[in-house]
């Protein structure tokens, strides 16, 4: 259980098995068959990472620059740090884990779109992957700067060309443009294309799925499963392809690194 300081809370909470509980608990809603498989391996958080750092299409970039940012502007420094939107993902101690859904690794329990912190109360937060998956993603980053302090610093990573993913959630897509539209509000750090190559691949494996598929779902869902595992390695191109200056027209996603003015 980790150690949280609840003078960081402004709303009433209910605290059980080491969580602070803010909304009614619920499960997630998983129709697709592929997302079923991908709920039931979230409660089995390393292996579920390793297979999104190595099996899956998307090139790991954000992971590697949030154990960056950990290790190098967190660990050791007094600081309130959050990993919002974390699912069962855990970074480590230095980092609160916050998300609507009761996993194993979350700390906290609430909406993030309506955060339970004082305003002005938090150092760092890290959001990898997860503001596609809001219906409203810029009412999650007024949250996310309301409670930031001043010269806080967020690090996020949202798609760009990545099919449909995690149904029925997945609202929106971002373009370049569109990353510094969204976050206009803070200083822009850096803001990085991740993956060209991880763009056209996921795209691939599901585009060879479907045209060999003949319209039979269950082996579409085959297909596309036996694409991955033996395409995956062309991902790891993007270690010299993501700093191509065209990269981002084909990017997989895009890293922003902020401070709050």
């Amino acid at each position: 259980m980790k150690k949280i300081d609840t003078r960081i809370f402004k709303d009433q909470y209910t605290e059980k098995n080491g969580k602070y509980i803010f909304i009614p608990v619920q499960e997630e809603v998983v129709s697709d068959f592929l997302d079923k498989i991908k709920y039931r391996i979230k409660k089995f958080n390393k292996l579920y990472s390793l297979l999104i750092e190595i099996i899956s299409p998307v090139f790991p970039q954000p992971f590697f620059d949030a154990k960056s940012i950990i290790r190098k502007e967190i660990k050791g420094k007094n600081m309130t740090a959050l990993n919002l939107g974390s699912g069962n993902s855990d970074f480590g101690d230095e980092l609160l884990n916050v998300d609507l859904l009761p996993y194993e690794n979350v700390d906290i329990i609430c909406d993030i779109e309506k955060l339970p912190f004082k305003d002005n109360s938090i150092d760092y937060i890290i959001n990898i992957a997860v503001l596609e998956h809001v219906p409203n993603p810029q009412k999650v980053i007024s949250e996310i700067y309301r409670v930031m302090k001043p010269g806080g610093k967020i690090y996020c990573f949202i798609p760009f060309m990545q099919p449909f993913h995690a149904s029925p959630y997945d609202f929106q897509r971002f373009t370049y443009e569109g990353m510094k539209h969204q976050f206009r509000a803070f200083d822009v750090i850096s803001l990085k294309p991740v993956g060209p190559t991880s763009g056209m691949l996921w795209n691939l494996q599901e585009w060879l799925a479907l045209v060999l598929s003949f319209g039979i779902k269950p082996l579409h869902t085959f297909l596309y499963l036996f694409f991955m595992i033996i395409t995956f390695p062309i991902k790891f191109l993007d270690f010299f392809l993501q700093y191509h200056p065209m990269s981002k027209n084909l990017a997989t996603g895009f890293s922003i690194k902020c401070e709050k003015k």
